[in-house]
Parts: structure tokens; C-alpha cells; sequence
């Protein structure tokens, strides 16, 4: 399987970037051919242009400036999503890779007004995070990454997709237990892949 793994976290030594590789090494190992995308180390610039949201519903010119990553995506099989959740919310170049590259034409397309999802290439998706705060914090709030992740995201891919949503919380006070843990977990789900 094709497997695209994007990754949004800027520190190189953090926890986040360790199950990053964990997670790329792992399917590697099982087998899969893994397009490991970095969104800070290819210094991908999150900022939608003023041309970009005028040419939005031009099927032409809409990923022009990002076909690179549109053709990434296209050529997967499936997703995987690596990043830390901040704000309760993606981080910003993360969100800003799904205003620029999840664009008309590419996961899904206007019939008659109305949306349409057109990723099904994508067969699996898999999410990898970590959050500063507690599960019962994050549920308060709404958790709304859980939220886009099953619901926006699983309405675009292939349906009936199965996703997977692995989330470390309460990070701020882990443990090396706890990350252990949790490192073992993401490569038990990643050898099952």
C-alpha cells in the first residue's frame, strides 16, 4: 500500500517528531512504500493566497501552486496524520495544508452546488497526535481535531474507510512510561496496517 504520512511539528527533538519517524519506519518495515511528508522541513507555506481563493473553483489554476502535494495526495492509498494538537485545533500548517491542497477538483467536487467527495483514493486514514491537556479537558471543549478528523475527513475519503484516531493526552505531565506506551501503541496500529 501507498501510504502518505504528513507530519506538523517544528522542534526536531520533540515527542512528536519521534513518532513521526516510529510511525514511517514501522510501515516501511511492514512492507508499504511510505511518501514521509514533513510540512517544516519542506517549509511549506501554509498561507493562502489572495490568487489561490480567487482561482479556489478554477479546476485550472486552483492547486497550481501546490500540484506537488495534490499529486502526493492523489497517489496514495492512504493517510497518515502526525502532528501535536495546540489550541485544541490543528497547528497552522497543518490547517493550512488542507485549505490549499484539499481544494475543488481534488478532494471533492461542486455537482449542482452541492459537495461531493472525490478523495477515494484514500482507503484508510490514521491519526498519530498529542495533547497538552487532559481526555476529560479536551472532551469539555469539544475536542474539535477528533471531531474534523471523523467527520470532515472521513466524509471526503473513500466510504466506509475505516480511521483511526490515537491520541496521547495530558503530554504536559507524561511520563516516560506513558510515552512508551503510547510509541508501542501507534507501532502496534502501524504493523497491522
Amino acid at each position: 500500500m501507498r501510504i502518505l504520512v504528513v507530519h506538523a511539528h517544528p522542534v526536531a527533538a520533540s515527542f512528536n517528531r519521534a513518532l513521526f519517524h516510529h510511525t514511517v519506519e514501522r510501515l516501511m518495515a511492514a512492507g508499504h512504500e511510505v511518501d514521509a511528508l514533513d510540512l517544516y522541513a519542506e517549509d511549506f507555506d501554509p498561507r493562502l493566497t489572495s490568487a489561490e481563493r480567487e482561482a479556489y473553483h478554477d479546476l485550472e489554476k486552483n492547486c497550481a501552486n501546490v500540484s506537488a502535494h495534490v499529486e502526493r495526495l492523489l497517489a496514495a492509498d492512504a493517510l497518515v496524520l502526525v502532528y501535536p494538537v495546540w489550541n485544541y485545533g490543528f497547528p497552522a500548517i497543518l490547517k493550512g495544508w488542507f485549505d490549499r491542497v484539499f481544494v475543488p477538483g481534488v478532494s471533492f467536487a461542486l455537482v449542482n452546488g452541492q459537495v461531493s467527495p472525490t478523495l477515494h483514493n484514500i482507503r484508510k486514514l490514521v491519526v498519530v497526535t498529542t495533547y497538552g491537556g487532559t481526555r476529560f479537558r479536551t472532551w469539555l471543549m469539544g475536542d474539535p481535531p477528533r471531531k474534523l478528523i471523523g467527520r470532515m475527513l472521513r466524509a471526503l475519503i473513500k466510504p466506509g474507510a475505516p480511521v483511526s484516531y490515537l491520541a496521547h493526552y495530558n503530554l504536559n505531565l507524561a511520563t516516560d512510561q506513558s510515552r512508551a506506551a503510547f510509541m508501542a501503541r501507534v507501532g502496534a496500529v502501524m504493523d497491522r496496517f
